[in-house]
């Protein structure tokens, strides 16, 4: 067991070496190196990757393979996000990152990882799928840390702490102070998951990258972005890390459509900033009108693009709106979530059919 100072939010972390947590395997691995990784610079003639050098049925030149370290894209996110390139992973969604960081850093059937439920749940899955131990501290009841009870649960053989901050499907913020405990007492990585980051009140963790060698941020192009469909997932963190990152990572991980379109988007930040201003107005809204109905117990505070609404009958208002060909998700079996649905904030039309479709739920 680690010893935990909860007073201790030094960011002087002198217990933490990324080659005490990295696998062995991982630090000896040779990387595959791709056409595109060996050759820098400007060229007119490419006979180095057996492309069909006739082009594609398509217009653009998808007869080409995509940039491997994703460079334009991660220099317009450097420059949004005031973080180097250098500390920047692109990956197939933050799943890919995920995945990544339990293959470079866990032993399968040795080691462990920390998990905080309600949470998001591809950790405990990626953790399945790498046959990597899963112990579980659940949130409180007001859905914060227990941060001594993480404490108890860390042994010499426990690698990764995930923590979802806003978190999903709770919608909160995890208090700072607590995160950074975490991060200045564990020697291991501190994974903090920040999808939701855009919509919330709290600053972002990426600013604290300086700080703690062992902190690593996830965040996504498919929420405020308004992204999903292209599978682009981001992870900060130090060069050290990163470097292992891309080390692991497939040589073509983001396709050429993804990055164009990515960076494309990127060049409008006061259009995706006015979005997350109305969503926040539309949750508002959404959350005084659901507090008339009877069947509405309390309303969770979010800082996502969502609302945690524990309910008297949660399946069958699940139900009933499915019926209505209204999706929502019923998280009533989740812990501490009993009875909850989770709802998305959807446009102002969307909003309004949901809450007028209700009105007939008996």
């Amino acid at each position: 067991m680690q010893s935990f100072n909860p007073k201790n939010h030094s960011s002087d972390n002198k217990m933490f070496n990324i080659n005490n947590i990295l696998r062995e395997n991982i630090k000896n691995l040779t990387p595959y190196s791709s056409a595109r990784d060996e050759f820098q610079g400007e060229a007119s003639v490419f006979l180095d990757a057996n492309e069909n050098a006739f082009g594609s049925p398509l217009n653009q030149q998808y007869n080409r393979y995509p940039d491997p370290m994703q460079y334009n894209v991660k220099k317009r996110l450097s420059e949004i996000k005031g973080v180097p390139v250098r500390n920047i992973f692109l990956g197939n969604g933050s799943d890919e990152a995920i995945d990544i960081l339990f293959r470079s850093f866990c032993n399968p059937g040795v080691d462990n990882v920390i998990l905080v439920p309600p949470t998001y749940g591809m950790y405990e899955v990626s953790a399945n799928i790498n046959d990597v131990e899963t112990r579980k501290v659940s949130l409180t009841e007001d859905f914060q840390l227990n941060v001594e009870g993480i404490s108890e649960a860390i042994d010499k053989n426990t690698k990764l702490i995930f923590i979802c901050s806003p978190n999903n499907p709770t919608g909160n913020s995890i208090n700072r102070d607590d995160i950074e405990t975490l991060l200045a007492n564990f020697n291991g990585l501190v994974v903090v998951d920040e999808a939701y980051i855009n919509f919330s009140r709290q600053k972002t963790f990426i600013q604290e990258l300086t700080e703690y060698a062992n902190l690593v941020v996830l965040q996504t192009l498919s929420k405020a972005w308004g992204l999903a469909g292209l599978r682009v997932g981001m992870a900060f963190a130090s060069e050290e890390i990163i470097e292992v990152m891309n080390k692991v990572k497939p040589p073509y991980n983001i396709n050429e459509s993804s990055q164009q379109l990515a960076l494309e988007a990127l060049q409008n930040v006061e259009q995706v900033n006015n979005w997350i201003k109305e969503t926040l107005t539309q949750r508002d809204k959404l959350v005084l009108s659901l507090k008339n109905f009877d069947f509405v117990v309390d309303i969770y505070p979010s800082d996502a693009n969502f609302i945690l609404v524990k309910t008297t009958n949660a399946k069958g208002i699940y139900n009933f709106l499915v019926e209505k060909g209204i999706i929502v998700r019923d998280r009533s079996k989740v812990e501490l979530c009993q009875g909850c649905l989770r709802i998305t904030v959807g446009t102002p039309a969307e909003n309004d059919i949901l809450i007028e479709t209700l009105k007939f739920f008996k």
